[in-house]
């Protein structure tokens, strides 16, 4: 089902129900592709696929992005939007179990919808793919050639409030459980990310895990690698399918 929720062709995200499902977990898949317009929503559709066929529902969500309609905060509320709408589709759904799956600029978009306080429908996990999770430290490192500051329309110096709302480490504590996924050899977001997100996490009080891999960047959204195993064993582990 092709759920619309505003009227830009990006506005929108497609939501798949295990047939017969009375109470199925969702999880809410979000595509990276540093937040511009050269990628979308077909990221996460073989994700979605394969967490359907294991019984999850599945919302795979489109937004709009750098260069067609995007940037901070129009992509924030857009994903905002598109989960909220489960309000109103919830036949066959527990939306008392809704993790949130991003990958890369995904996982900033994931960990932002976990942080926040004003939900219809909120996230009650995270599973962060390689995610992008300190922009201000990205903005630094000048991760995607810059495309943090296009996110945020500059650099941290001229932008305080928008990375101060935008970046999930720095909206900590969520009161969300996380698990981050990443490689040991990610060439396009460091570990680092990760790393960092985690122990922050921690020392302010949430629940946070670090899962590794000796890999790169795409191997989570790789159905059939140990990575995308680590990231399923998450999800299960956070929509409560595992003890």
């Amino acid at each position: 089902m092709r759920i619309t929720y505003g009227e830009d062709p990006s506005q929108y995200a497609d939501l798949a129900v295990p047939e017969g499902a009375t109470d199925a977990p969702v999880v809410v898949v979000v595509h990276g592709g540093y937040w511009t317009s050269r990628y979308g929503a077909e990221l996460g559709r073989p994700l979605a696929a394969d967490l359907l066929s294991r019984g999850y529902a599945t919302l795979n969500v489109e937004y709009r992005r750098v260069g067609s309609g995007g940037g901070w905060p129009a992509t924030g509320a857009d994903v905002a939007a598109a989960v909220d709408a489960l309000r109103a589709h919830a036949d066959g759904l527990d939306l008392t179990r809704v993790v949130g799956l991003g990958h890369s600029a995904g996982g900033q978009l994931v960990g932002w919808l976990a942080a926040r306080r004003d939900a219809a429908v909120p996230l009650t996990g995270a599973v962060l793919q390689a995610g992008v999770l300190d922009l201000v430290r990205g903005s630094e490192l000048g991760l995607g050639g810059g495309a943090i500051d296009d996110f945020l329309g500059g650099p941290p110096a001229q932008r305080r409030e928008a990375y101060a709302d935008a970046s999930p480490i720095a909206r900590l504590p969520w009161g969300v459980p996380s698990v981050a996924v990443h490689g040991t050899r990610d060439p396009l977001v460091p570990i680092e990310q990760s790393q960092s997100f985690v122990t922050a996490a921690r020392a302010a009080g949430d629940r946070a895990d670090l899962q590794t891999f000796d890999g790169d960047h795409f191997d989570p959204i790789t159905v059939g690698t140990a990575a995308w195993d680590l990231c399923v064993a998450a999800v299960e582990r956070l929509s409560g399918r595992a003890g």
